[in-house]
């Protein structure tokens, strides 16, 4: 199939020429936050947004269509606040782009008529001179585990299709007030149990990855994942507790954030958020790039936007564990990366931290699989869900894997582990990772995402098992997650970002972690590593 995005070779070249690549601040939650400006004039230095519905004559140019499925993050936010683009004009771009791919079940909730409606009132408002956010007019996708008072919260499960949450997930909060609009609700991994997106639910249906729709994109956060890649939504919003976010931006080609957990607070705020575990899960962020992650991290935070770091001279380890065992092509890709980055100045430092994927083993069931006990009832008395029960929930989970998962919940097969495994080996874990980084010099690890490519879709036994170059038949999850278990458990920041694609045309990422709570810091690498890995061609669709 030939791909739209791709038949016009000139379009992105375009866009940013019509954009501009200036920057200056824009107000927000009474402070500024940085955002993309596309004037290239003396107003790159200042400190306010230009006047709502001020332009120019170079500012009339418009955007097409395809043009406006191509912008990042950052670029639509540009776009909109210079008046190139319409907030109406652009969420209905995305919402008929959305239409055309529902065979990849990529969204749940669709909202068209509230995306509209928010879209109508921040043009009025940009028109009339009023101040806005600094995401004004950008359109995002949320999991379906995020409550939305507005739409149904589901977890992707049946006990919950018709669960309507009275207020907003706490991490929505800032992004509304910067006037972000909610598109609609991603598609998920039922209860996030899980990192293929195989959903059994009718109502949710089975995930498809859109650079090759045999295979999974990827989860818990698959929709938000194959959303952001297929050109749907910019951005977006996932949850991880041991590779949700990071699994579907490695294998949709994209980059995900998940934030520090392990420091005395976790950097986002899961209140509002269907849990699985209070120690692990964290909401985190998608996008088509690293800046666009940062864009969202500095109005989540209230703080400066990062600027990249300086390439030349970045020391980052490169864990033998974490580069062993990788699938064929996985390998070719991510060796090929690290050739790239050695040769634009980044010192790569060659020592292991051979018990790193040791104690996470520890550390992630045990916690993964007995805080639900608690957590899943305290967020349904939280949330108003009447009469819904852990064991309601259970009793009508549509996916063989996830009953698998939920009877270990139930009987807490991993009761008596959970005291060592959060007293003993995750502090251990933790003391891994802060001797690594102090007694090697280094600024972050870097290693490949997943090891493997994704699964092919099993609609009958939900993916639960993947076949490795070949190779017999093996588990699925903790194949794709091997690498990034370690991390989560420790509870450092943690972005994954494309490496490039295969020769079929896969994508594979590359993971950046850093010490407890430098996620800026992580974050200013990714940009800088981004400038050389560059972004991977959109997917077939």
């Amino acid at each position: 199939m030939v791909n739209p995005l791709e038949s016009n070779l000139h379009s992105r070249r375009q866009a940013l020429k019509l954009l501009g690549a200036s920057v200056v601040a824009v107000p927000a939650f009474g402070g500024l936050l940085a955002a993309c400006s596309t004037t290239p004039t003396s107003e790159t230095s200042s400190t306010a947004a230009p006047t709502a519905g001020q332009s120019t004559p170079a500012e009339t140019a418009t955007l097409g269509a395809q043009e406006q499925l191509e912008l990042t993050a950052s670029e639509a936010v540009a776009a909109l606040a210079n008046g190139r683009l319409a907030a109406v004009e652009y969420t209905t771009t995305l919402l008929d782009r959305a239409d055309q791919l529902t065979d990849l079940r990529a969204i749940i909730t669709l909202d068209r008529d509230g995306a509209l409606a928010e879209a109508a009132r921040i043009d009025a408002a940009r028109q009339a001179g009023t101040p806005l956010g600094a995401l004004a007019g950008l359109p995002i996708i949320v999991k379906d585990n995020f409550d939305t008072k507005n739409l149904p919260t589901t977890g992707a499960t049946p006990a919950l299709e018709n669960f309507r949450p009275t207020t907003d997930a706490a991490l929505l909060v800032p992004l509304l007030a910067a006037d972000a609009i909610i598109l609609g609700k991603a598609n998920m991994q039922e209860l996030a149990f899980g990192i293929t997106t195989t959903n059994f639910a009718p109502f949710a249906g089975i995930a498809k990855n859109p650079y090759d729709q045999s295979r999974v994109p990827g989860g818990s956060s698959g929709g938000t994942g194959i959303s952001i890649a297929a050109r749907i939504v910019p951005a977006g919003l996932g949850t991880d507790t041991g590779g949700s976010v990071r699994v579907p931006a490695s294998f949709n080609g994209i980059a995900g954030l998940r934030p520090s957990t392990g420091g005395p607070q976790h950097r986002y705020s899961s209140a509002g958020i269907l849990p699985i575990s209070h120690t692990l899960d964290t909401p985190g962020t998608l996008g088509r790039t690293v800046a666009d992650l940062a864009l969202l991290d500095s109005v989540l935070t209230g703080t400066p936007l990062v600027e990249p770091a300086t390439l030349a001279g970045l020391r980052i380890g490169v864990p033998a564990v974490l580069w062993s065992g990788l699938e064929g092509a996985v390998s070719d890709v991510a060796n090929a990366a690290k050739q790239q980055l050695a040769a634009a100045g980044v010192v790569l430092v060659d020592v292991d931290m051979p018990d790193a994927l040791t104690l996470a083993d520890k550390v992630i069931f045990p916690l993964a699989l007995h805080e639900p006990i608690t957590d899943i009832p305290d967020y349904l008395n939280a949330n108003g869900a009447t009469g819904v029960t852990l064991e309601s929930i259970a009793a009508q989970i549509a996916n063989p894997d996830v009953q698998k998962s939920f009877a270990a919940v139930l009987t807490d097969a991993q009761g008596p582990a959970y005291p060592d495994a959060i007293n003993i080996y995750r502090p251990q874990l933790q003391k891994l990772y802060a001797d690594y980084f102090t007694a090697n010099s280094v600024d972050a690890i870097m290693f490949p995402t997943s090891p493997v490519l994704p699964a092919h879709i099993d609609d009958v036994n939900g993916s639960s098992t993947i076949s490795v170059d070949g190779g017999p038949p093996v588990d699925t999850f903790g194949t794709t997650i091997r690498n990034m278990g370690p991390g989560s458990c420790a509870g450092v920041p943690s972005l994954s970002i494309p490496a490039g694609l295969t020769t079929t045309g896969l994508p594979v990422g590359m993971s950046v972690e850093g010490p407890i709570d430098n996620d800026r810091e992580v974050l200013a690498i990714g940009m800088a590593l981004e400038t050389v890995l560059k972004p991977v061609s959109a997917p077939p669709v």
